[in-house]
């Protein structure tokens, strides 16, 4: 027993580290990769629970961020009450898009991922609605953001002839006369996040990054000199090492509240955590697989939330096209896929219980409907299926187990006490020593800009130094893209090339 603690100790003495983050996901990857090129000789340890990186919510068959950039989200564009669409949160998340591309495309034309194609593939990028209304709706839509040069090259079709040339499968076997009518834009993408998080940890490790799998963070602490103290468990022997850094990223996914309520932090007070899960229909069968070429997103229904609007995407992951059709959201207390059942109740603090009740008051609906969801049948889930794809038969089609995202509980001013926040949001302490990722969508696709900002907001006696650097990597950093036209033409052309995204790149 002496010698084990001696062993503790010893270990403990050689932990001391510049930069820990807690979670091998595509936010820590991005934040690493970023900090090695931005400061290469700082020291950075990765700890991961599972065996590999990329297995969570980043996980290709466990999320839906296959590209978000607000080119076929309908819910990031808002009607008004006199029937026009704000499209702001659209340019926000397509501008953020568009640092991510670029980043990418610095990592691939300095051969730190050698295959564009591994992780990202060019596919069209539609909106599909039904009923006059919503045809209007998707009208007023396009019209407003046609016009915007981040969205040239959007196209709209309420002809049934030209719409079955762009979505064969969807059309195909339709008898309603019901009105139908859809965008696109053939420059939106296909990224599998799961294999862009093991690139970029592949390529951490061969810069020196040590990454420790199965390592469970029990606690975090400051320590009298200001640093963070992580006490860390070897999930398969049990053996215990303590580490500590001068800055801790918490990048856990759904496993991220929990960290940072042991951390202590004022910031951490007053936040809870809502957790949604979700399955998906995957369709593998080649002959319908061909069928169809696009993301297509619908309108969630009323009382869904944000997370839940239907679409069926082309996916490209090892190399094979398959169909993914949902999501179908639902109910478990779990944080994590791999969680536990007493994630929910156990994230409730004496500082966060009153915001979780008035959350719970609140959000009756949509537990109501989350509920509903976790019972449908498979034969439920196919009838949705066929209001996309009519024709679709039961026997081509799985259920597939999504991972858990879990959303942001807080008070604010405009929601009150427990507003439900859908949305990622980044908490950090005063000083910015440590810092948390919380919330999901649009998450992935806007990695990069998430993690330049906590950067920002972690180093900002760092910055000024750093800046040429970060407009090396990332062209248009602190510039306002909706208002440089001819930046954006630049910057699709130059990731277009640097990413293989146009076909005869592609086959050349």
């Amino acid at each position: 027993m002496k010698r084990y603690v001696r062993t503790v100790i010893m270990s403990s003495r050689q932990a001391k580290t510049d930069v820990i983050l807690i979670g091998a996901g595509i936010m820590s990857a991005t934040l690493g990769s970023l900090l090695k090129e931005l400061v290469p000789n700082w020291n950075i340890k990765v700890f991961e629970k599972l065996g590999s990186a990329g297995e969570e919510s980043s996980n290709e068959w466990n999320n839906a961020g296959t590209g978000h950039a607000a080119l076929c989200e309908l819910n990031y564009t808002e009607e008004k009450p006199d029937g026009s669409v704000d499209i702001s949160k659209a340019i926000k998340i397509n501008e953020q898009f568009q640092v991510s591309r670029q980043f990418w495309s610095y990592l691939v034309s300095n051969r730190q991922i050698r295959n564009p194609q591994d992780f990202i593939m060019p596919l069209p990028h539609m909106s599909m609605v039904m009923g006059e209304k919503n045809v209007q709706f998707l009208k007023n839509r396009f019209e407003a953001m046609a016009s915007n040069p981040l969205f040239q090259g959007m196209e709209f079709s309420d002809d049934p002839q030209k719409l079955m040339e762009w979505i064969p499968l969807i059309m195909k076997g339709r008898t309603t006369n019901e009105p139908i009518a859809a965008t696109r834009i053939e420059s939106g993408t296909d990224v599998n996040f799961g294999a862009l998080t093991r690139l970029l940890f592949e390529d951490l490790k061969r810069k020196k990054v040590e990454i420790k799998y199965k390592q469970s963070v029990d606690s975090i602490k400051r320590t009298r000199d200001g640093l963070w103290e992580l006490k860390v468990r070897n999930i398969e022997s049990g053996a215990v090492e303590r580490h500590t850094a001068k800055f801790v990223f918490i990048g856990g996914g759904g496993g991220s509240l929990p960290l940072l309520q042991k951390s202590g932090i004022p910031e951490a007070k007053n936040i809870g955590g809502f957790p949604v899960s979700g399955l998906f229909m995957v369709c593998k069968n080649p002959e319908i697989v061909e069928q169809h070429h696009a993301k297509v997103y619908g309108k969630a229904p009323v009382g869904a939330p944000p997370m839940s609007v239907p679409h069926l995407d082309t996916r490209y992951i090892n190399n094979q096209k398959s169909l993914l059709f949902g999501p179908f959201a639902g109910f478990s207390p779990k944080f994590l896929k791999t969680g536990s059942m007493f994630d929910l109740i156990g994230s409730v603090k004496p500082n966060n219980v009153f915001t979780m009740l008035a959350a719970g008051a609140k959000n009756m609906a949509l537990t109501k409907y989350l509920i509903q969801q976790v019972m449908l049948s498979k034969e439920n889930r196919m009838e949705e299926l066929r209001q996309f794809v009519p024709e679709a038969k039961s026997e081509d089609w799985d259920l597939l187990v999504a991972g858990q995202r879990v959303q942001v509980i807080k008070d604010t001013e405009a929601g009150g006490k427990g507003t439900l926040q859908f949305g990622t949001e980044v908490v950090t302490d005063a000083d910015g020593t440590i810092a948390a990722l919380l919330g999901a969508s649009p998450g992935a696709s806007t990695a990069v800009s998430v993690m330049l900002e906590l950067i920002k907001k972690c180093f900002p006696q760092h910055m000024k130094a750093w800046e040429p650097k970060l407009k090396e990597m990332i062209p248009s950093y602190g510039i306002s893209l909706v208002k440089n036209p001819a930046l954006i033409d630049e910057i699709h052309s130059s990731t277009d090339q640097a990413l293989r995204l146009r076909q005869e790149l592609m086959h050349a």
